[in-house]
């Protein structure tokens, strides 16, 4: 199966005179991260010094300034997801976890956030990070191994010794350390456990000594599963607090004892965090409640999120957010943290969402930001057309993403205002976010599936490797219907101006890999306007525009996926419409419109070019003579339209790792 396409956006500045020569990397610069994989309180933290909130993106780190509403990122170069993190203390460091195969913990210098550096890297895990965390005078870093490895190791990081090791029964979900630094509190299922850096901090380390640590006196509650913890601040410096999965606060005393512990009345809790005034736990149903760390006393509730199926258009002002339909649902908060000097509370939805929480005001919380991305695998991006010709229903500079959980979206990221005349205007849940389209009415799987299993003792059948999602999406070269075909075989038209589905195809068996349309204007009425899709049945359906997307024909010359279908018009004539397709059997299959008697035409096979690998991609260059393909081993190769001969080849990556799934031409350049 195909990898999803990024949720990264990359734009690429543009170049002066003598600036040919310098190397792609050093002239492209991602300016913004639509997206985050945040899993668990282990993935999220802030600074209140530098009021940097970090959480990753897949293989990235964005370092999020809420005052400036700006981005910063940390790239992993390796490419292996990061899994947890943590800042330091003065806000100048920053470690990460990550997963794959003997993952490295590493730490970045992260003063200037721009321009973050790696100084250290520990390779002491084999199959995963769950944890990672700071001691509170920096000199330690402590790292805990996924279930599969069960290690703990604390890291001397400026010395690059590992001081102290030992091995974990259980899962471990969330760490903290002690205001004083003395020891750190590990948590996972009937597990909470002391660790006691006991050695000599002066000696010099030959080999880990072991970590000594001391179980939790939990009594009672022993059988639990407890999914976060928070060490005291300030009076409660000597507390410990947890939580667990079905929804008790507990607190420890400095005996390791559970001393106490209130109900917080939800169905799951997921996540803490504290201050000296309050502790915020994030738990089911968008709720997120506070309490007093001296008294465990309830003290309120934060406002609940966006409704799950939300139309973020209809948000013009804040009291839309109010206004929630009687039998609504909300997403889980999963992961939050707490500026306490800055009054800020960030919390992360596993329908993967933002909310950033201002809370100068216990009894009057206000909402400061709120970020809506897709909750699964983004498999495809299309920018709207910014042809004179087209109608210019989307503010300039839109682009629409579709994805696995079953929502196409419209997004923009300039920073003017769209205009008022139009369905596309801002709104009060997010200033990138514009509309979203949900094809699936039950919303199943707007929730991320994997999170919301978690801490469940039951497999769920529900799967992304199913039949939801939408897998292609295209706009019309005039710009008034967008097309986008799902994981079933069904493509749906829009009417972009209204966004009202227009007709609904049931098209293939098969997911939907592409949808293509021919070239046409409003000005060209002559030539038939035609939409292609192609799936992963080994057919190509081609369909009459103005005929109100009227069945005109089925190719089944392909024996295998068929990954893209392109038309173009020879000699540039719009008359003369050609047909260019290749999948997963290697082949490049060319075919010509034909007239027929009864008056519909159809489409002629004509050259066939075999290819060396798997095609994932293809374009036709600006002057209709080439053909472009992606291929499975990394390589471009150019194709001849006259001969259907191969004619060129060359790398379209700078390393032996990744796959090229992509290829898209501009007036000079190729992108991939």
């Amino acid at each position: 199966m195909e990898p999803p396409l990024s949720s990264k956006v990359l734009r690429a500045p543009s170049l002066k005179r003598g600036q040919e020569n310098i190397r792609v990397q050093d002239r492209i610069k991602l300016e913004r991260v639509l997206g985050v994989t945040v899993s668990s309180n282990a993935a999220l933290d802030c600074d209140e010094t530098s009021e940097l909130v970090a959480y990753p993106a897949g293989c990235t780190v964005v370092l999020f300034n809420p005052r400036r509403n700006s981005q910063s990122h940390v790239l992993n170069a390796c490419r292996k997801t990061v899994t947890s993190l943590a800042l330091a203390g003065d806000g100048k460091l920053l470690v990460t976890g990550e997963c794959g195969h003997m993952p490295n913990v590493r730490i970045w210098d992260i003063t200037d956030p721009q321009n973050a550096v790696q100084i250290a890297e520990f390779a002491g895990h084999k199959y995963g990070i769950n944890c990672v965390a700071f001691s509170p005078s920096n000199k330690y870093v402590v790292s805990i191994g996924s279930q599969h490895d069960m290690i703990v190791n604390v890291w001397d990081w400026r010395n690059n010794v590992k001081v102290a090791s030992n091995k974990v029964s259980s899962k471990v979900k969330a760490i903290c350390f002690a205001e004083n630094g003395n020891y750190f509190v590990t948590v996972g299922n009937r597990h909470v456990k002391f660790w006691y850096l006991e050695y000599s901090r002066s000696a010099k380390y030959k080999e880990p000594v072991p970590l000594m640590g001391r179980s939790a006196i939990l009594g009672e509650q022993r059988n639990n599963d407890f999914v976060d913890v928070t060490c005291g601040k300030g009076e409660m410096a000597d507390a410990t607090y947890a939580i667990t999965k079905t929804g008790l606060l507990c607190e420890f005393n400095n005996r390791r004892l559970l001393d106490k512990w209130v109900e917080l009345r939800t169905s799951s809790a997921n996540c803490m965090a504290i201050g000296d005034k309050y502790i915020f736990i994030g738990c089911a149903e968008g709720i997120v409640r506070c309490f007093s760390p001296s008294t465990l006393q309830f003290i309120t509730t934060l406002p609940r999120t966006h409704y799950l199926g939300v139309d973020v258009a209809q948000g013009l002002s804040i009291s839309h957010m109010s206004q929630h339909p009687p039998n609504a649902r909300y997403p889980d908060a999963i992961a939050l943290t707490f500026d306490e000097r800055n009054n800020k509370v960030t919390c992360v939805y596993n329908d993967h969402s933002i909310y950033v929480w201002d809370v100068r005001d216990i009894k009057r919380i206000g909402k400061s930001y709120s970020f809506l991305y897709h909750s699964a695998c983004i498999w495809g991006v299309e920018m709207y057309p910014t042809d004179p010709e087209s109608i210019c229903a989307m503010p300039s500079g839109s682009f629409i993403t579709c994805s696995s959980d079953d929502t196409i979206r419209v997004w923009n990221l300039e920073k003017d205002d769209t205009p008022n005349d139009t369905l596309y205007k801002r709104n009060i849940y997010s200033n990138e976010l514009l509309k979203v389209l949900y094809v699936d009415p039950e919303l199943t799987y707007l929730k991320d599936l994997d999170l919301a299993a978690v801490g469940s003792t039951e497999k769920s059948d529900a799967s992304y490797d199913g039949r939801n999602g939408v897998r292609s999406i295209k706009v019309s070269p005039d710009g008034k219907h967008l097309a986008s075909g799902d994981r079933s075989g069904n493509i749906r038209i829009h009417d972009i101006s209204s966004l009202e589905e227009l007709c609904l195809i049931e098209a293939h068996d098969a997911e939907v890999l592409c949808l293509e349309y021919s070239r046409f204007s409003r000005h060209s009425l002559d030539a038939p306007r035609l939409l292609a899709s192609a799936s992963r049945d080994r057919l190509i359906h081609v369909f009459s525009v103005d005929q109100g997307y009227n069945f005109l024909q089925t190719l089944d010359d392909h024996s295998s996926s068929i990954t893209a279908v392109r038309f173009f018009n020879q000699s540039n004539q719009d008359n003369q419409i050609q047909m260019v397709s290749c999948g997963a059997d290697k082949s490049i299959i060319f075919r010509q419109l034909q007239s027929m008697p009864s008056g519909m035409p159809q489409f002629a096979r004509g050259r066939n070019a075999q290819g060396k690998t798997t095609l994932y991609d293809m374009e036709v260059d600006s002057g209709q003579k080439h053909v472009l393909t992606a291929c499975q081993d990394r390589n471009i190769r150019v194709y001849n339209v006259t001969t259907g001969k191969h004619s060129k080849t060359f790398k379209g990556s700078i390393s032996d790792d990744g796959s090229l799934i992509k290829i898209v031409l501009g007036k000079k350049n190729i992108y991939i």
